[in-house]
């Protein structure tokens, strides 16, 4: 499996975009998903080695998303980095209760992301 591939979910069209543009020049092959719904079906076809996910969806609560991924024994290996704007006290821990591996709050520092994806990964 290539070390590099992400999947990167966000309702925010521009969010998508940024993220794109920015692991992409970093040398990582990125898919996006608009939805939780979305990234459920792409991830029948596509494994992806880390996922990206926004904590506010509208289809489905980002922190429900991580329990699914991390009860699934095809995805529980997945690394998972949930992104928020709305940091309040405790979102992190709920967010590491829910399984996720890191915590990433907006606006993302786009000087440091390729590299704590890389540590996540274990390919710096």
């Amino acid at each position: 499996m290539d070390p590099s591939r992400l999947l990167i979910v966000d309702d925010h069209v521009g969010n998508l975009k940024l993220l794109r543009v920015l692991l992409g020049g970093e040398g990582f092959e990125v898919r996006t998903a608009l939805s939780v719904r979305e990234a459920l079906e792409a991830l029948e076809t596509f494994r992806p080695r880390l996922i990206l996910t926004d904590i506010q969806m509208p289809d489905m609560d980002g922190l429900e998303f991580i329990r699914r991924l991390k009860a699934s024994p095809e995805t529980r290996e997945i690394p998972v980095v949930a992104v928020t704007a709305y940091a309040m006290s405790g979102d992190e821990r709920k967010a590491r209760e829910a399984g996720c591996d890191a915590y990433v709050t907006k606006p993302i520092d786009t000087r440091t992301l390729p590299d704590l994806l890389r540590g996540l990964l274990g390919t710096h």
